[in-house]
């Protein structure tokens, strides 16, 4: 751990795995080939890489040249106005290419993302936002320069768990950023990333604990079938039931997951639900070059009033919390 806000995993690199047999060497060898030149090809683009067009295509054609397939959402932002805080669940360093291939909003990133080898090029060419999780003084900081964004009509993407996990399930959501979009008025849009190898779900593209981008791209490589879904649930407002971040926070962890329980390695537990209505905000369909990616309808939810309990590290209290940096 690098400072106070950062969160450690339970997962290792033994939970990746391949749920179906690897592919022949010959074809990791033309995967590893081709993504190899799609890497330069955009890093050479440079600053121009930031330009949402350019910046959506080289994405997708990264994906494409690993054969993995991008299905579900066809646009992250939530309408006109401010712009949308796109939450998502992080498993893998192929979660940053997959929504910037939907959409290409703004990420904000640990700083640690900036040093990873291919995307952490591709992130800081892209204009992506990093954090200093060693300086907790710069939280406020960090919390307005999101604010600004949002306030602008830029959306911004985010990965409130700090940290991969393996699965969808597991890790509590941080809830600092979540005060970003109450300061800007600006929805929240719960986002799920889920792997598969041809419609198996999948461990092989985690990218946790001690793992290596090398050892992690291997594994890629070699996968058959690869599929990554990005599923958009309703946006969030406090509009209707004037939530404050902690609330806001569970909400979207609690679709995040599909209302599933918040799970560890070894604990299965309910999370806590909030007794309020979930207002679905538009969102306009944009199509994706070079990757399928099918339109999918996203009802209205009502959240059930009924609250569930929750597992020690993500416990709601009746009280208020401080946010210390544990709890942001």
């Amino acid at each position: 751990m690098n400072g106070p806000w950062d969160v450690s995993s339970d997962c290792t690199p033994d939970c990746a795995a391949h749920a179906l047999p690897r592919v022949p060497a010959r074809v990791v060898a033309r995967r590893g080939a081709v993504f190899a030149h799609t890497v330069r090809r955009a890093l050479t683009d440079g600053t121009r890489l930031a330009d949402p067009v350019r910046l959506r295509r080289h994405a997708a054609a990264l994906l494409d040249a690993l054969d993995i397939r991008v299905e579900g959402a066809t646009a992250l932002s939530a309408g006109d106005g401010p712009g949308t805080l796109v939450v998502a669940n992080h498993i893998s360093w192929l979660d940053i290419l997959a929504l910037l291939a939907v959409e290409p909003v703004t990420l904000l990133a640990k700083r640690e993302v900036g040093g990873w080898p291919v995307v952490g090029g591709l992130a800081r060419r892209a204009g992506t936002h990093f954090i200093d999780r060693t300086n907790p003084r710069r939280l406020p900081d960090s919390v307005r320069e999101v604010t600004e964004l949002l306030g602008s009509g830029r959306s911004v993407a985010v990965f409130p768990q700090a940290t991969t996990w393996c699965t969808a399930e597991q890790g509590a959501f941080r809830r600092a950023t979540f005060q970003a979009a109450l300061d800007a008025g600006a929805p929240v849009r719960p986002v799920t990333l889920d792997f598969a190898q041809h419609g198996l779900p999948s461990t092989v593209a985690a990218f946790c604990g001690e793992d290596t981008f090398a050892g992690s791209l291997r594994r890629v490589l070699a996968a058959r079938g690869l599929t990554i879904r990005v599923t958009a649930h309703p946006a969030l407002t406090a509009a209707d039931g004037d939530l404050d971040r902690r609330e806001l926070a569970a909400l979207a962890a609690r679709a995040v997951r599909g209302g599933r329980p918040s799970l560890s390695p070894s604990t299965v537990a309910a999370t806590a639900s909030a007794g309020v209505v979930v207002r679905r905000a538009s969102a306009a369909a944009a199509p994706v070059p070079s990757v399928p990616t099918p339109a999918t309808t996203v009802p209205s939810v009502r959240i059930p009033s009924a609250p569930a309990p929750a597992p020690p590290h993500s416990r709601l209290p009746d009280t208020p919390l401080r946010d210390t940096p544990a709890h942001v």
